[in-house]
């Protein structure tokens, strides 16, 4: 794979600067009081900077960053807008650690990020279908990765029935969000929006994924998600008189802020086999006893592990941002965390909320979220 030039670095350095700046100002931060979250994401990002150049490499090797872009398209792969985020993101806030910290050398500074922007480019291209984007932030919150799928969604939705229903889908939805976002260490990462997808009539729809809602990776899955009937879900949410913007977090933005009104039609579908197979009410009621379940159980379990293993699950939550890519590309990883940042660890363990800046630091901007190369 070819390293883009200096200036292209920089450029791209200075756009996900304003990009990032732009979405964590606008995203509420609190810090749990289960899960340690900022100490095991710095964790993590500079586990990023020092690792993923070299991960990246192999799965360029065995598969075009174009082909993984375009494989989002497809039900399941991961491959998602925040997913596709985090790709240059995550090294990027590991290189501000360490650049605090002094630890960033400038020789290689340049090839670690050019070999991360250059596959995040491609495959980020690729994915908005090469139309000269590269982020739901470039096309005013537009993400459409699956409009070819929109006429057979949109086909299979059922119109809300009465506001007993209403509340039944609100319910399933609020389950599903919540037992994924606590399996996903506190990120919600693990359901994603995508849309707006205009409908022929004026109506918009809204599509959310909730993956890896099973058994996978995630070693405290086992324990707690083995009762989860599906693995893959995709919901389809019709939307009447309301106006819709996706993040590149993967989030959906309305106006009115509170859309569950305004959904006219939906559908639940299983799409663990890349088809869309449609949920019932029956098996909608039991994913919901499901969900509720393993909630339970997963707040029990976290609730009862030491900090230090709280920290390394979700520094391996956010590590493995870049394992999607790397199992398409058919690429053996090793994804231990932590590993390359035990030097920084004892320090970093010890965080608890944002960190404050020291009083004479520069006010941090949009140009300078992210430092151009040394």
């Amino acid at each position: 794979m070819t390293l883009p030039s200096r200036a292209e670095i920089e450029r791209w350095i200075r756009y996900h600067s304003e990009v990032s700046y732009a979405l964590t100002t606008e995203r509420t931060a609190l810090e749990s009081a289960l899960i340690p979250v900022s100490a095991y994401i710095l964790i993590a990002c500079v586990e990023c900077y020092r690792r993923y150049p070299e991960i990246i490499d192999e799965i360029s090797r065995a598969m075009p960053p174009e082909e993984l872009g375009r494989a989002g398209h497809r039900l399941t792969t991961q491959i998602d807008p925040v997913h596709m985020w985090a790709v240059p993101n995550f090294p990027l806030v590991g290189r501000k650690v360490l650049m605090a910290a002094g630890l960033v050398d400038a020789t290689d500074d340049a090839h670690r990020l050019g070999t991360i922007l250059e596959f995040w480019a491609r495959a980020a291209g690729a994915y908005r279908f090469d139309d000269g984007t590269h982020q739901a932030s470039d096309a005013n919150g537009a993400a459409t990765p699956y409009r070819s799928y929109v006429e057979e969604l949109a086909a299979a939705c059922e119109p809300v029935a009465d506001p007993e229903q209403r509340a039944a889908i609100s319910r399933l939805n609020a389950l599903l969000t919540s037992y994924l976002f606590l399996l996903w260490f506190d990120t919600r990462s693990g359901y994603q929006d995508t849309g707006p997808y205009p409908l022929p009539d004026g109506r918009t729809l809204l599509l959310r994924a909730y993956n890896r809602l099973g058994v996978s990776h995630f070693p405290w899955s086992a324990e707690v998600s083995a009762a989860m009937p599906h693995q893959e879900l995709l919901g389809a949410f019709v939307l009447r008189d309301a106006r819709l913007r996706v993040t590149d977090f993967g989030t959906s933005v309305t106006q009115p802020e509170d859309y569950w009104p305004r959904v006219d039609a939906f559908a639940f579908f299983d799409v663990s086999s890349e088809s869309l197979v449609p949920l019932d009410r029956t098996q909608r009621d039991a994913l919901a006893i499901a969900a509720k379940s393993a909630q339970k159980q997963l707040y029990r379990k976290i609730a009862g592990m030491e900090r230090r293993a709280k920290i390394d699950a979700g520094a391996y939550v956010y590590f493995t941002f870049l394992r999607p890519f790397a199992e398409l590309a058919g690429v053996d990883v090793d994804w231990t965390v932590p590993r390359d940042s035990t030097d920084l660890y004892p320090f970093l363990e010890l965080i608890d909320g944002a960190i404050a800046p020291a009083p004479d630091a520069p006010v941090e901007t949009p140009e300078t979220y992210y430092l151009p190369l040394p």
